[in-house]
């Protein structure tokens, strides 16, 4: 069966943006990037890898799921198509329609996860993002791997959203880590 994972950048303090939405604190450059985009190439937008010429394949993951509020970051950068290299799936209660023929978008993303793990192939669904639809699908999350950078923001929107509890724990255990000499910590943990 084909595996959820929620991959993602936080600070230490576990947010993934700030209140308004942001991340333009996480720093960019250092050794962390080239390691990790070699290793998961298709969780750079389209545009992005156009632009620094990578061609690779897909390595991971062949689907994307993300939110509302994550889409709606990238359609600010200029495209109403953020990973054309990947099939894409918005989670949205306010679009009408697509904006766009490759985004399908879902109204229930428990079931359109359920359906998608049950397609054949070894390749993954990416939950892109965001925190609240992390919440919603935690009991389907098999698989998280986070950037932890070296920062403190004290204030955001955290990592699984503002929603209420889990109900009882849920454990992960650490498959693979690494800490880069730019501070940044690459967790990869999976559903024990």
């Amino acid at each position: 069966m084909r595996k959820l994972t929620y991959y993602v950048a936080a600070t230490i303090d576990g947010f993934i943006a700030a209140t308004d939405g942001s991340v333009d604190f996480f720093p960019v450059g250092g050794d962390h990037g080239p390691a990790i985009t070699a290793q998961y190439p298709e969780t750079v937008p389209t545009k992005v890898r156009e632009a620094l010429g990578i061609d690779s394949e897909n390595g991971e993951f062949d689907s994307v799921l993300m939110g509302r509020k994550t889409y709606d970051f990238g359609v600010k950068t200029g495209t109403a198509s953020p990973y054309a290299h990947l099939r894409q799936f918005v989670v949205s209660r306010t679009l009408a329609e697509s904006p766009d023929p490759a985004i399908e978008l879902v109204a229930d993303p428990t079931a359109k996860v359920r359906e998608l793990k049950k397609e054949l192939g070894h390749n993954g669904i990416w939950l892109c993002g965001g925190g609240e639809l992390a919440h919603a699908l935690l009991p389907e999350i098999d698989q998280i791997f986070v950037k932890i950078y070296p920062i403190v923001l004290g204030t955001g929107r955290p990592l699984f959203g503002a929603g209420g509890g889990v109900g009882a724990p849920l454990d992960f255990r650490v498959m693979t880590s690494r800490v880069f000499a730019d501070g940044v910590a690459f967790m990869k943990y999976q559903r024990t």
